[in-house]
């Protein structure tokens, strides 16, 4: 290993990324549970309150800003400083950036310009590598300067990793951000619900969402619309009289309605593998999907569930063939996610790489 850990000594593994979010918790309570790593966090915002339960306020930093994931935080790099004075006191092995067009430009920067040791790995979300970069020349620049400073990266998807790779990746480990238990099965399902839960912003394309719940071709259908975003106002405005609008749901909810409903929608333009089709799918919904490279990695269009191409609706036939099924696509959904997308194992996996590369 490298760094002041040793080779008798706990890894320390910093993340760094935003600790407000869910997924970076997730992270979090995975990486705490494997033997051999000592954890420490730095967060560009605060830290949920499951932090509280998984590292000691000693072992994290927030720097209480609002990144842009987009790229172009100028106001984060202010704050390069004070993360580099933290990151030098612990004598990292690993420093670990989630979200590369922000995070993982701090971290790099944060060896390039201030001499932080440890290596580098970066983690993927999906818009950082398929949508940024082709953004502006700048942001190319610099997604290829963090991917080729890290030793490793993680994808959660064959199409994105390709994407990596082309931008100048070294080895990209890849396997889905899976769940961290498997759901109970369900008791029921609603045949006529349909749930959709990505957020309410452009890139999710919540408007396409609408138009397919509008003229869903099975009668009496009713959509659950959760999440929020910038376009939710708007989204009310026009929405048909069989669209109900959940807003932001705790996980203990948001459950239940995977479990309820027959069917899972999710519309958007670009996206890698998305964890919420993962939870949809371990709940026995039949997911209906943007035709894209990444949801084709689960999707057997017409058996599993349903692909639908840009500019297109699903068919009733399609739907009804999908319905007649429906119990034996979720057994099958369910048996796939068990076997491939918990998170627990992937990461165990992912510890293991790590050790071998710093034995190197």
């Amino acid at each position: 290993m490298t760094g002041s850990a040793g080779a008798d000594t706990a890894m320390r593994h910093v993340l760094f990324g935003d600790g407000e979010s869910p997924h970076l918790l997730k992270w979090a309570r995975a990486l705490a549970g494997v033997e051999g790593i000592e954890l420490w966090a730095a967060s560009s915002r605060g830290f949920a309150p499951g932090f509280e339960t998984v590292l000691p306020p000693e072992r994290r930093l927030a720097l209480g800003t609002a990144p842009d994931a987009a790229g172009g935080n100028a106001a984060l790099l202010l704050h390069l400083p004070r993360l580099a004075r933290w990151l030098g006191g612990i004598g990292a092995d690993w420093l670990h950036a989630h979200y590369l067009s922000s995070h993982g430009v701090m971290a790099w920067l944060a060896q390039k310009l201030f001499g932080v040791g440890g290596r580098l790995v970066g983690s993927a979300w999906g818009s950082d590598i398929l949508v940024t970069p082709q953004r502006s020349a700048t942001m190319r620049w610099l997604t290829r300067r963090v991917l080729a400073g890290c030793t490793l990266t993680t994808s959660d998807s064959q199409v994105m990793a390709a994407r990596m790779r082309e931008l100048g990746a070294r080895e990209v480990m890849v396997f889905p951000f899976g769940l961290e238990t498997m759901p109970p099965r369900p008791a029921a399902k609603d045949d006529a619900l349909v749930f959709a839960n990505r957020g309410l912003e452009p890139v999710y394309a919540p408007a396409r969402v609408l138009d397919v719940l509008a003229h869903w071709p099975l009668p009496g259908v009713q959509g659950a619309v959760a999440n929020d975003g910038s376009l939710r106002v708007a989204l009310e405005a026009a929405a048909p009289p069989n669209v109900r609008f959940l807003g932001r749901l705790d996980a203990v909810t948001q459950a239940g309605w995977y479990a309820r409903a027959r069917w899972y929608l999710s519309l958007p333009e670009s996206d890698s593998i998305a964890v919420s089709v993962l939870e949809a799918m371990a709940h026995g919904c039949i997911p209906v999907l943007s035709d894209l490279p990444a949801n084709r990695e689960l999707v057997r269009s017409g058996d599993n569930g349903l692909l639908v191409p840009a500019g297109e609706r699903p068919t009733a036939d399609a739907l009804r063939a999908l319905l007649a099924r429906g119990d034996a696509v979720a057994a099958a959904n369910r048996d796939w996610i068990e076997r491939h997308a918990l998170f627990g194992p992937c990461v165990e996996r992912f510890v293991a790489r790590l050790a071998e590369l710093g034995a190197a």
